[in-house]
């Protein structure tokens, strides 16, 4: 039935979204996960292209540089590998090999990995094994190596080990999503004997949407704030009637399910999800079981806007949005009152508006199986987000202090470091590569190997830059990527920016970096070009106001060197 429904919703009209070209290889039947996978786009609006190869032929395509697997040059590979025919192998090894399949199954992988790594530029996403009790030992088999669970237990835990060496893979962990539905209503034994297929058709949405979901977050579709209600939703009971001390947290009530969702909340924030808080409430009596209640998990701090009043939710999640400065589609809002949830639906279309079950001790579950903050990366900068966000706060209060935007610029006493991208950066401009939008002039995405090979070619100028100022660290913000054209040319193949340091002068300050790191290294012309997106309209005169010339019709923008104005900065280099 999923299936079915999947594949009857396909019919809108994408025309215009853009087409990504993927292929899928699988030693199994996968036509069915192909149509799931295209119909799962229809749905994200995204138009897949996708070169399917013929049944089980996964070495020839990939170790073959001619294979229609490269001519194709998809941008991401999917491994479709089943537990089954992993099985089937299993017991075509002899007894004295068995207690080494896993490691000998993770270096054919790898070396599937490498092959493509050498021929291709794709993103590859790997499914894992789902488990599969061949009941052979019994409860006996997590005591024996030789047993075909414990072997798949293995193979499962060296496949996520090694994902860590691979910056280019991804994972869809099929095993999880089979133990979320059951064994019986992931895997249809009568379909795999008649036709080769590995998943039962009801399962293949889920799969599909969790492998979209991949898809979507490298090339930059994440969420980025989880906006919550208050009454009902954070806690049991109205805060304005019931005080402080009836509201339902802890032992009293249902309590316990409420502490669920902060707990939640709380390790999303931790993971660099920005909290806001969007609730119809009196704000001092709002933000008391923050400050004051011992059973509350989250706090004030974890906060990065509290907005509690009278206006109705659409205005002031358009506040929330207005001072992230994050798109609206980038924003997640629960709300246990269908009311408000149906207006924000109506009014802010591209806010995610998840329809909680009316049990509380249900609102975890819920949240956790709709996937809604999918990732391609992280690193240890994400845990101060919150923070940076308060701080960005407290500039715009103390901005309006000031009748002189110079003055103000001034008085911030900033500065950045600038450096080539290392060790210790590389992953940061990996991230922000791939979830910028707004400030990127090209869109071009990378992940962390991507970086890692640029960075070491010597046909590359690379530049990160941080910002500080008065009130705190920004961290990295933004990333230029200078392609040597000739020996007298640099060509910006990118130019990424935060835009929570807008209008800070930022921009001046990383175009004087490029003339310098030019002059220096001898070239005389700087060129750049602006790709428009749906999303990075805010750049499309960035070149023009930054003294580019535009010589004839094009996209290309050219800065002679020796020529250019040099702009008034506010931003020293460390």
């Amino acid at each position: 039935m999923e299936f079915k429904k999947t594949r009857q919703n396909s019919g809108k009209d994408i025309s215009s979204s853009p087409i990504v070209k993927m292929a899928v290889l699988g030693d199994s039947a996968t036509q069915f996960l192909v149509k799931a996978i295209k119909a799962r786009g229809h749905e994200e609006k995204l138009r897949f292209d996708i070169f399917e190869a013929d049944y089980a032929q996964i070495e020839q395509q990939v170790f073959d540089p001619s294979s229609e697997l490269y001519a194709h040059n998809p941008e991401f590979i999917i491994f479709a590998q089943s537990t089954e025919k992993l099985l089937s192998h299993f017991y075509q090894t002899t007894q004295a090999m068995r207690a080494q399949f896993a490691q000998l199954t993770i270096e054919s992988i790898e070396r599937l990995w490498l092959a493509i790594s050498n021929h291709s530029r794709a993103r590859i996403i790997q499914y894992n094994f789902s488990f599969l009790d061949d009941a052979v030992f019994g409860d006996f088999s997590s005591k024996t190596a030789t047993s075909f669970p414990y072997q798949l237990r293995k193979l499962n835990v060296l496949l996520m080990e090694l994902l860590q060496k691979y910056k280019n893979v991804f994972m869809t962990d099929i095993d999880a999503l089979q133990s979320r539905v059951g064994r019986n209503a992931a895997f249809d034994a009568r379909l795999f004997v008649a036709s080769r297929l590995v998943f039962a058709l009801d399962f293949l949405p889920l799969v599909a949407r969790h492998t979209v979901d991949i898809v979507k977050a490298i090339r930059g579709t994440i969420k980025k704030c989880l906006i919550l209600d208050l009454d009902n939703t954070v806690w049991g009971g109205v805060i304005g009637d019931d005080g402080m001390h009836n509201i339902q947290i802890g032992d009293l009530g249902i309590g316990r399910a409420f502490d669920d969702l902060q707990t939640y909340a709380k390790e999303l924030k931790n993971r660099g999800i920005i909290l806001a808080v969007c609730s119809k409430n009196t704000e001092e009596i709002a933000k008391e079981p923050f400050i004051k209640h011992p059973d509350m998990i989250l706090r004030l701090e974890d906060i990065a806007v509290f907005v509690a009043n009278w206006n109705n939710k659409v205005d002031n999640i358009k506040h929330i949005q207005a001072v992230l400065n994050i798109g609206f589609d980038s924003m997640v809002f629960i709300d246990d009152n269908p009311f408000e949830r149906n207006m924000v639906k109506e009014m802010l279309p591209d806010v995610a508006v998840p329809d909680l079950p009316e049990d509380p001790s249900e609102y975890v579950a819920f949240l956790r199986s709709l996937n809604l903050f999918e990732t391609a990366s992280y690193s240890e900068e994400d845990i101060d987000r919150t923070r940076q966000y308060q701080e960005e706060i407290s500039r715009t209060e103390f901005q309006r202090s000031f009748t002189s935007i110079d003055d103000y610029l001034t008085s911030l006493d900033m500065s950045s470091a600038v450096r080539p991208f290392d060790t210790f950066t590389i992953p940061r401009v990996a991230q922000l590569s791939q979830r910028s939008n707004q400030f990127n002039l090209r869109t071009v995405r990378y992940t962390e190997e991507d970086v890692e090979k640029i960075s070491k070619s010597g046909n590359y100028i690379t530049m990160s830059f941080t910002l500080e100022d008065k009130f705190g660290d920004h961290g990295l913000i933004g990333l230029i990527i200078m392609r040597k054209e000739s020996p007298t040319e640099l060509f910006i193949d990118t130019w990424v920016m935060s835009c929570r340091v807008l209008k800070r002068g930022m921009e001046e300050f990383m175009v004087s970096q490029m003339v310098k790191k030019a002059r220096e290294a001898g070239f005389v012309t700087i060129t750049g070009e602006y790709l428009p997106t749906p999303k990075n309209g805010m750049v499309k005169d960035l070149y023009k106001d930054m003294g580019f010339s535009c010589r004839e019709q094009g996209d290309l923008w050219f800065l002679d060197i020796d020529a250019c104005n040099k702009k008034k900065l506010f931003i020293r280099e460390k």
